[in-house]
């Protein structure tokens, strides 16, 4: 039974544990999201949160699982009907904020790092909502000590089957290390980075070889991974070459794996995760989230952290006249063709159409032409499907090589709508009357340029806070300097074409990456291939991979120019 279907008193609501998995939020399994996108409250530790927030439904309630606060605003009313304020921790256990958050009927998804039933007080809270007679189901997540080594390149076991036991270091008895001492097997201890080195003595005094190898993994399984690998007797030694400690991170969690299966040789084989062309890179898309989500998840793919920061905004014509007659003429039968040559550009007909309770019924008997890949997804998530996308160059040229000529045999009317931007080029405008076609050039949004982002956002850009930048377009590079500054020269500057490069290196940016083609993808996979060719000259020197923003400040860029 799913927790759709689940039944809820309307005293005692439902409670799911839920597994929220190691760290990445693409772990979650399918049961996951769907009690996630059902819950009425969410109660959570912050560190679990952005794993899980993304699924849940709009208007959940988020509840701090230590102090019962809510993690969203300031001041929240909790579900008892008393007020709390964030940041102030409240007297009350993670048992009582789930059945207090579950009363009414509620539906509540108890989030835990990991998976439920490896969880330490997980356990304690299932039995008091027995007690208390709420229900409860619980949804297993990947489990931290499995996932992260994993991700980390390091098997667990191999076809001779060794034996696998995991210790947690903070809770760990003196029996505990004395039995998985004795043992030949592979050992899998949580700890913190601090405590790495007592743990590694524990086993040695406990039997095990000072030369045995282990690996230590931070961050697992996030774009903040990094693996150390060492023995038992020298690993304190090698996390403090890497200046790790002492630091502010000693106290964060770690798993580290000691046996054969975590040799160094083998990690250069299996370390899928962390040798990712771009891994851990902060990338600045300059386009707003909606626009970039596609070329976000791609650079997710190549390991990247995307960050958008929309440099322009969209408003609608000072007129609106034009484009309501435009729109009219589309329903009567005055034009032949509608071309869009963007997807904000579709947006706006899609609003108008709203607007006067049309829908996409209203394009039947009307060919449609999209300028590229992208405009054309927002027409069929529009209900449309394009007659017309470019076979080659996804631009106004590109479009203009396919488009036919007017024939007024086969055409019977010769007019063409061009819905598009106040500051669009006149290229296919002009291409189109050479075609023997009419052409009603409307504008259907101005764009502006958009507001500064956040102080922190700004610094980074001018402090060489991110490892690269994509420019999709002239006014990006204008814009994005406008409102934020010239980004640091250890930035990677990526251009999707020509004109693009031209204008950033009027702005005094180096271009270091040019996409072969004019097409956000290809700028994406143009900066994945910089940078493995750059990891790949850093591995055959010997030295560290490391990202361009860890740079000294003041050194030289060597320039390298994909085409």
């Amino acid at each position: 039974m799913s927790p759709t279907t689940l039944p809820a008193g309307l005293e005692h609501g439902h409670v799911t544990f839920l597994g929220a998995g190691p760290g990445d939020p693409g772990l979650l399994t399918l049961r996951a999201v769907e009690a996630l996108a059902t819950a009425d409250v969410l109660v959570a530790e912050p560190e679990v949160l952005d794993v899980v927030r993304t699924h849940a439904r709009q208007g959940v309630t988020v509840l701090d699982a230590v102090s019962g606060t809510g993690m969203d605003t300031p001041q929240l009313t909790v579900v008892d009907g008393t007020s709390a304020t964030a940041g102030v921790p409240a007297s009350r256990d993670a048992a009582n904020i789930v059945m207090e958050a579950a009363r009414g009927g509620r539906r509540v998804v108890r989030a835990v790092t990991g998976d439920p039933g490896l969880d330490t007080y997980a356990a304690e809270e299932m039995l008091a909502c027995a007690a208390a007679g709420v229900p409860f189901e619980v949804v297993p997540g990947i489990a931290t000590a499995v996932g992260v080594p994993a991700y980390a390149g390091v098997p667990l076991r191999d076809a001779q089957g060794a034996d696998v036991r995991f210790v947690d270091a903070r809770t760990a008895s003196g029996r505990c290390w004395t039995e998985v001492g004795a043992s030949d097997g592979t050992v899998v201890v949580s700890t913190t980075l601090d405590s790495v080195g007592a743990a590694a003595s524990e086993l040695v005094a406990a039997g095990r070889k000072p030369d045995t190898p282990l690996t230590v993994t931070v961050a697992g399984t996030t774009t903040r991974q990094r693996t150390w690998s060492a023995t038992l007797g020298t690993i304190a030694q090698t996390l403090k070459q890497a200046k790790v400690l002492p630091s502010p991170e000693g106290g964060r969690p770690v798993i580290a794996v000691v046996g054969e299966r975590s040799a160094s040789a083998q990690r250069d084989q299996l370390s899928w995760f962390e040798s990712k062309p771009l891994f851990g890179w902060k990338v600045l898309v300059p386009r707003t989230k909606e626009q970039a989500a596609s070329l976000s998840d791609q650079l997710r793919s190549y390991g990247a952290v995307p960050h958008e920061v929309p440099t322009i905004a969209v408003e609608p014509p000072r007129t609106p006249q034009q484009m309501e007659r435009a729109v009219k003429g589309l329903v009567t039968g005055r034009y032949e063709w509608i071309a869009f040559t963007s997807v904000n550009a579709v947006k706006a007909v899609r609003e108008k159409f709203e607007e006067y309770g049309l829908d996409a019924r209203a394009f039947a008997g009307i060919k449609v032409a999209a300028v590229g890949e992208q405009t054309a997804n927002a027409l069929v998530a529009f209900g449309v499907k394009p007659d017309l996308v470019p076979s080659g160059e996804q631009s106004a040229a590109g479009l203009l090589e396919d488009w036919p000529p007017y024939d007024p045999v086969f055409d019977p009317i010769d007019r063409v709508f061009l819905p598009r931007a106040d500051i669009a080029t006149e290229t296919l405008v002009a291409g189109l009357i050479e075609l023997g076609w009419e052409v009603d050039d409307v504008t259907a949004y101005r764009t502006v340029r958009a507001s500064p982002p956040p102080a922190e956002t700004r610094e980074a850009i001018k402090g060489g806070g991110f490892d690269a930048v994509l420019f999709t377009s002239s006014s990006t590079v204008r814009n994005l300097v406008g409102i934020a500054g010239k980004p640091h020269n250890v930035t990677v500057i990526a251009c999707i074409g020509p004109a693009t490069a031209k204008t950033a290196e009027e702005h005094g940016l180096r271009v270091d990456v040019m996409a072969p083609e004019p097409s956000v993808h290809k700028l994406a996979e143009a900066l994945a291939d910089f940078g493995s060719r750059r990891r790949a000259a850093a591995v055959e020197a010997g030295g560290p991979v490391t990202r361009p923003s860890e740079r000294r400040p003041g050194s030289r860029r060597r320039r390298s120019t994909t085409t």
